[in-house]
This record gives structure tokens, C-alpha cells and sequence, in this order.
């Protein structure tokens, strides 16, 4: 905690102070036009990786990048969605992976449920994740079956995300776009589902947006 004080003071007295107009500026509304949805994990900080400033990302992390589908029990990740989208006016959704993930460490080897009773239910949301896994990445093992997991479970949340009604309708009338995004620890490196190779390539500036299909794949990708 000493460090997070520390942290605080540093912020008030140097950075604060010297764009005292910015945050200012920033207290009468926020525009973003992105909503990105990540992991809880601490190694992951979406301003750093993106180089974005305060206001310009909206930001949903929770354990293992999951969005429950419509339907499912009333969720914080639903009402900020719909939020983004209904109100914000989000043009682009993000929904980023990352290598070494627990909770997609746990789709392969899950918990006891009597020990962490929540996680088991919130792992739930993935167990499209998890039959995708076991029936079609049987001849992989360690550190590929893993990479496997993240990536097909950022594709199977993008699934999820489709079915929420008020994303439904922006997809519909051409408002908003779609993105997978697998980001990797080690190396700094993001990579974005391609749905003409149906695999995930580096992030390239130039790439054109193209619409998302909800294509599988059918070996790891990076």
C-alpha cells in the first residue's frame, strides 16, 4: 500500500499539476470511441499496450476476457456494454486475450468447485471454450493447447458478445465494429483474428476493418 500512497503523491504533485487543463477538460464528459474488453490479470494495462490517453478507451476487465451470452444472469459486463454502445456510441469493440492466462489455465484443468465455488460458475460462460478445446486440439498438449484456449476463447466471447441485443443492432445498421485480439506478455506483440485466413496475424496499421465471421480455428495461430 506504501507504494500506491507514494504512487498518489507523485501523480497529484507532478502530473496532475502539469495537465491540470487536460483532466479538466476530461471532468465535463468522456467520448471514447472504443470499448475494449480484457483480463483482470495485473501484467495487462490497456492504456500502456494501446498508448492511449485517459478518455479514450472504455475499459470491461473481469477473469478470462468473458462476456456472458444473452440471457444469462444480469451481469456488470452486459450493462456496460450496452452503455458503450447505447449511449457512449462506441464504434469499435475489442475483445484482447493474452498469453499465460489463469483462467484459461483453469478451462483446461478446472478447480475444485467446492474451493472456488465463484470461478467455477464464472468459468461457466467458456465451456463452449472448453468442448471446442477437447474435441478439436486433441494431439496438443502444454504451452500450444494453452495458446489454443486463449485465442478460441477470445473468438468464442466475441460469439457471446453478438448475442447481446443492443450490440445486435449497431452490427446491423453498419455503427460498430468487431475485433479479436490475442496480446503476448513476453513479447509485446498483438495479434487480431483475420477472418480471411481465419487465423490471428500481427497487428497491422494498414490492414483494412473487415467484418468478423464466426469462424473456428483449427490450430493455434501464434
Amino acid at each position: 500500500m506504501q507504494k500506491l500512497i507514494h504512487g498518489l503523491h507523485r501523480f497529484q504533485t507532478d502530473v496532475f499539476s502539469d495537465r491540470r487543463a487536460f483532466f479538466e477538460q476530461l471532468a465535463k464528459g468522456q467520448a471514447p470511441e472504443v470499448l475494449l474488453i480484457t483480463c483482470s490479470d495485473s501484467r495487462i494495462d490497456p492504456n500502456l499496450i494501446t498508448q492511449c490517453e485517459p478518455g479514450e478507451l472504455f475499459i470491461v476487465r473481469n477473469a478470462g476476457n468473458i462476456v456472458p451470452p444473452h440471457g444469462a444472469t444480469a451481469s456488470g459486463e452486459a450493462a456496460t456494454i450496452e452503455y458503450a454502445v447505447a449511449v457512449l456510441k462506441v464504434k469499435d469493440i475489442i475483445i484482447c486475450g493474452h498469453s499465460h492466462c489463469g483462467a484459461m489455465k483453469a478451462i483446461l484443468d478446472p478447480p475444485d468447485a467446492e474451493e472456488l465455488p465463484a470461478v467455477t460458475g464464472w468459468l461457466g460462460h467458456a465451456d463452449a471454450t472448453r468442448r471446442i478445446i477437447r474435441e478439436n486440439y486433441g494431439h496438443l498438449d502444454g504451452a500450444a493447447k494453452l495458446m489454443a484456449t486463449i485465442e478460441e476463447n477470445v473468438l468464442v466471447q466475441l460469439e457471446n458478445l453478438r448475442t447481446l441485443p443492443v450490440v445486435a443492432a449497431a452490427l446491423s445498421a453498419g455503427r460498430l465494429h468487431l475485433h479479436a485480439w490475442v496480446y503476448k506478455i513476453e513479447s509485446g506483440e498483438v495479434f487480431s483474428f483475420d477472418p480471411e485466413s481465419e487465423e490471428f496475424l500481427p497487428v497491422d496499421p494498414q490492414r483494412v476493418k473487415r467484418p468478423m465471421r464466426g469462424r473456428r480455428l483449427t490450430t493455434p495461430s501464434i
